[in-house]
């Protein structure tokens, strides 16, 4: 009879702690009654825990790449339980609360997720920077940009139904992998739910994987990356808001607020900062096409709404309308110029109309390169 639960632990080096990891995750599924086994996905190891792991009972799979993500993949392939949990076997983790996750997996949630502010973290257990900055920090980004309903976005035990795990598609293979693992969950709307959990030193000697900036960096980066709106758009639509009540300020004149005078040099800059706000407005739009053409983020309904109008014609209507408004406004000033024998001009009026010209004729075009691009990217869609 195939086992209901596969427990895997990636382990590089754990000869001191492998052996403990795995006698508490088979004591526990036997004080449960959970039909089980112990998988353990071995990164290359060179302290004999694979040794260890197979005289306790585990069975030992080889990853063929460095890398928390492939240890754990390596596990979770060769698993023969529609469960699995999953844990670091550095020892940090309790094994022994194995049933509360496979209790909410049996009640039909899909991905159960530790909590070890709610469990408890032992003193010395996670670096201070971890713990108040850190851990908090890039939880509460998950949960602001994704609507995740995990508190603990990096507990390393955790929980999900097999079938389900394989259908996101997980592609990182560092230590983001536990971040991209929460994102495409709830991207794809399946069930979550958390548990507390607690977190242990780790044994003297032993020395952490873990690199705080390195890893740090590396779990934003996904964060930001995976998120088109909160990367692009947000701040595009903010600057480029900004930089249009500036133009629009400045456009009939100079303005004077207490003793400082803003005057068409200011004018510029706000013209700066509309190009820069619509072109990461534009990467909002691209990368969310490409993101979702290539699987890596899930297809929306609003996005293919947004799809089906003719976007290129669209796209090209508006901009050749901007390159006439671009074309008239630079006549408007060839013509001025003119009247003064094209000699010398005062500038502060002429930059009144070039600035805005100029703007009009980088828009229009942005804008008929994008459409044309983006209609290439839903090419397989139309």
């Amino acid at each position: 009879m195939l086992p209901e639960l596969s427990v895997v632990m990636p382990c590089l080096n754990e000869a001191s702690t492998i052996g403990h990891c795995i006698r508490q995750a088979q004591d526990a599924m036997k004080k449960a009654d959970i039909h089980g086994e112990v998988i353990v996905g071995d990164n290359g190891s060179t302290d004999g825990s694979q040794e260890i792991a197979e005289r306790c009972g585990a069975r030992v799979v080889k990853a063929l790449e460095r890398g928390y993500g492939h240890a754990v993949m390596a596990g979770v392939l060769e698993a023969k339980g529609r469960f699995v949990v999953m844990g670091d076997s550095d020892g940090t983790y309790n094994f022994g609360h194995i049933p509360r996750f496979v209790e909410k997996l049996r009640l039909g949630v899909d991905m159960v997720v530790g909590n070890r502010f709610q469990g408890g973290i032992e003193r010395g257990a996670m670096p201070i920077l971890h713990r108040h900055l850190g851990n908090p920090l890039l939880s509460s980004l998950g949960r602001l940009f994704f609507k995740s309903p995990c508190g603990d976005f990096h507990c390393g035990l955790r929980a999900f139904r097999k079938e389900a795990f394989l259908d996101l598609d997980i592609k990182t293979r560092g230590m983001e992998f536990a971040s991209e693992m929460i994102v495409k969950a709830t991207l794809k709307g399946l069930l979550i739910s958390e548990v507390p959990t607690t977190l242990s030193r780790v044994p003297a000697g032993r020395a952490s994987h873990l690199r705080t900036w390195r890893d740090g960096w590396r779990h934003l980066r996904f964060l930001l990356v995976y998120s088109p709106k909160w990367l692009f758009l947000y701040p595009g639509v903010l600057l480029m808001a900004f930089g249009i009540f500036t133009v629009g300020w400045l456009l009939p004149g100079a303005r004077t607020l207490g003793n400082v005078r803003f005057d068409v040099h200011t004018l510029l800059y706000g013209s700066a900062m509309v190009l820069v706000g619509f072109q990461s407005i534009l990467f909002a739009a691209l990368s969310s096409v490409f993101g979702v053409s290539v699987g890596l983020l899930p297809r929306s309904s609003r996005l293919e709404g947004w799809l089906r109008w003719p976007v290129l014609e669209t796209g090209v209507l508006v901009g050749l309308f901007l390159l006439a408004g671009g074309i008239v406004g630079s006549l408007m000033a060839l013509a001025s110029w003119g009247q003064q024998a094209f000699g010398p001009l005062d500038y502060e009026i002429m930059l009144r109309l070039v600035i805005p010209a100029v703007l009009a004729l980088i828009l229009g075009s942005q804008v008929i390169l994008a459409s044309f691009f983006l209609s290439l990217l839903n090419l397989k869609g139309e």
